[in-house]
């Protein structure tokens, strides 16, 4: 009951805007909790709908633009490299200007982006406009979490922010399904501008939501300063690197199940959605129980629990990957519930690592989640790199991924 009663006084004071019982300022009056949160999941779907939209076309691209699908491939690692290392620029920017500013810049060159991208005529041309495209994708997330904390305390941060992933996660479920219809009827090309639309409607969401950060919240220290405060802290590199790992296996993920769910286990392209989509299920489903846990056990104990099962996850699956123990839907089954435990570490490892330093919220949640896109991004090209037409090289790569986020969160999380 106390879990239940803690969660409904957040919609209490989204809905009110009265001052949180932990000193927190909460929403401004008449600004509703369901559309806050339900705007600040879309903010997030950027870099899911560009990564998992264009999943299914990604063998059409290499045989349109006549080149090798390695290299396709590197065309999602070039996206999440940029929407890592840009991260490091949109929030000290967010803690200077505010977040709705940057925000909207941020989109506006993800709209021109992803023209571009439409446009292409050869693979490096698409390359560099997915460059473009990552680096204006990222500064909505990275403000819309800098935002929770501004008006948020750490467990309930994480709380929100589960809430937001349950947003956020239906991306990657409807993006895919979504991705191999257009592929049908429009061709890749056709995905780039529905990406586009997305983005002008992104920016009209965008007005609804109030400024948070106040004057007294800004920061005189210079950038370069404030990252070396966040990098000298353990407990923050615990948080952010530890569920940082755990975020790349997914990315190992998205790279590599294209290939092996396409090529080798023969799924139709226009139906690889439906497989994909299942997995994200499980990220949905526990990211509602967090949001609920998180108040009566606190994030640290929930986090935890999830790195462990992630690790046991990453243990197994080389295993079912050389042995082709039950298939396709033997991969699938362990895939679901490391999905499923992203929803336990996601949001709690971000509400952790910002709950360290509130004053440097957008800085925190830029570099935390450049440590995890660039976590990933190595980790998409990885597979991408020891692709050999099996499921192995994904497996091996998700399992260290899983692996190292418990030992990185035993040292450096105390």
């Amino acid at each position: 009951m106390r879990g239940r009663e803690q969660v409904d006084a957040i919609s209490l004071a989204g809905a009110g805007g009265q001052m949180e019982q932990d000193g927190s300022p909460g929403l401004p009056p008449g600004t509703s909790f369901r559309l806050f949160v339900t705007i600040l999941g879309l903010l997030c779907m950027f870099g899911p709908l560009s990564i998992d939209m264009y999943l299914p076309g990604l063998p059409q691209i290499a045989r349109d633009l006549g080149t090798d699908p390695a290299l396709v491939q590197l065309t999602l690692s070039a996206f999440l490299g940029s929407l890592g290392i840009s991260q490091l620029i949109w929030g000290p920017l967010g803690d200077r200007y505010g977040r709705r500013l940057p925000a909207a810049a941020g989109i506006i060159m993800f709209v021109i982006a992803s023209i571009g991208c439409a446009l292409s005529t050869n693979i490096w041309s698409l390359m560099a406009w997915r460059v473009v495209q990552g680096a204006g994708a990222c500064a909505p997330p990275v403000l819309a979490r800098a935002m929770i904390r501004d008006l948020f305390q750490r467990n309930r941060a994480a709380s929100v922010m589960s809430l937001m992933m349950l947003v956020t996660a239906a991306a990657p479920m409807v993006a895919p399904i979504l991705g191999g219809q257009v592929l049908v009827y429009l061709g890749w090309r056709g995905v780039f501008w529905i990406l586009c639309g997305f983005g002008v409607l992104s920016l009209l969401g965008l007005l609804y939501l109030p400024e948070t950060r106040s004057p007294g919240q800004h920061q005189n220290a210079g950038m370069l300063r404030n990252y070396l405060t966040l990098l000298s802290n353990r407990r923050y590199l615990g948080y952010s690197l530890s569920g940082g790992f755990v975020f790349a296996g997914m990315f190992a993920y998205i790279s590599g199940t294209p290939f092996v769910y396409i090529e080798y286990f023969k799924v139709s392209p226009e139906h690889f959605g439906y497989y994909f989509g299942a997995n994200v299920i499980a990220m949905m489903a526990m990211s509602a129980v967090n949001s609920r846990l998180v108040m009566r056990h606190g994030l640290d104990r929930l986090m935890k629990l999830g790195l462990y099962v992630t690790a046991g996850i990453g243990l197994v699956l080389p295993l079912i990957a050389l042995t082709g123990f039950g298939g396709l839907f033997g991969l699938m089954v362990p895939l679901f519930f490391y999905l499923g435990c992203m929803g336990l570490v996601g949001a709690n490892g971000m509400a952790g690592s910002l709950s360290v330093f509130p004053h440097l919220a957008g800085s925190a949640s830029a570099l935390s989640g450049a440590l995890q896109l660039c976590t990933g991004a190595a980790a998409g090209a990885l597979v991408g790199l020891l692709s050999d037409g099996t499921p192995l090289p994904m497996c091996l790569v998700l399992g260290g991924c899983a692996i190292t986020g418990v030992i990185l969160h035993r040292v450096l999380v105390k």
